[in-house]
């Protein structure tokens, strides 16, 4: 078993590979230009009645899902049968982009942290590049892109964005898995305790 400490530098030098490839996946590159849509020219409309709600931040769903309402209500029935339907995020406050890298840092930390903590207990020091690369890659992969599937089928992200959000996945993983598999501890850098 190798201890998390002896992976300290693959899981920095990780997590900031992923951070700079998510800059220029996001910001560089046309992959995720047209994720967002744009309320074009009724954008002060929405505003102005969304601030007459006074809603407070958070995720709003239009309309109500509750089933016994639905059954029991005519009106509700008519209303989700006509529609539009939707899902509103409200945030409390403007965002700031310096809190959101910096956070978004301190993601790909505790994500480089806790593969190396699966890694840690799975691979013993020694073990070849390739196997390193596969096991890290893989569970790197579900940490990034895992759920992408799901706030297509549950949250009604259009399913246009999921080839996007697989590429990242998949670019974050190869970065994660070749930073361990290069860095990961070799069989005589870790000496076995011997008992006294």
């Amino acid at each position: 078993m190798v201890s998390i400490l002896d992976l300290w530098l693959p899981i920095v030098l990780s997590a900031v590979f992923v951070f700079f490839a998510s800059s220029l996946l996001w910001m560089a590159l046309p992959f995720h230009k047209n994720d967002f849509k744009f309320l074009g020219g009724e954008e002060a409309n929405v505003m102005n009645m969304i601030r007459g709600l006074n809603l407070g931040g958070g995720i709003y769903m239009f309309p109500r899902c509750d089933p016994k309402a639905v059954k029991d209500d005519p009106a509700a029935a008519e209303r989700l049968k006509t529609g539009p339907w939707g899902m509103l995020t409200v945030m409390a406050s403007p965002g700031s982009m310096g809190k959101c890298l910096g956070l978004w840092m301190l993601n790909t930390l505790l994500v480089a942290a806790f593969v190396a903590y699966i890694a840690s207990n799975a691979l013993p020091a020694g073990t070849e590049y390739l196997k390193v690369f596969q096991i890290v890659g893989a569970t790197t992969f579900l940490a990034y892109g895992g759920n992408a599937l799901c706030d297509s089928i549950w949250k009604g992200r259009p399913w246009s964005h999921l080839p996007g959000s697989i590429i990242d996945a998949l670019i974050y993983a190869l970065l994660t898995g070749g930073a361990f598999g290069w860095l990961w501890p070799k069989a005589a850098a870790i000496l076995p305790v011997m008992p006294s």
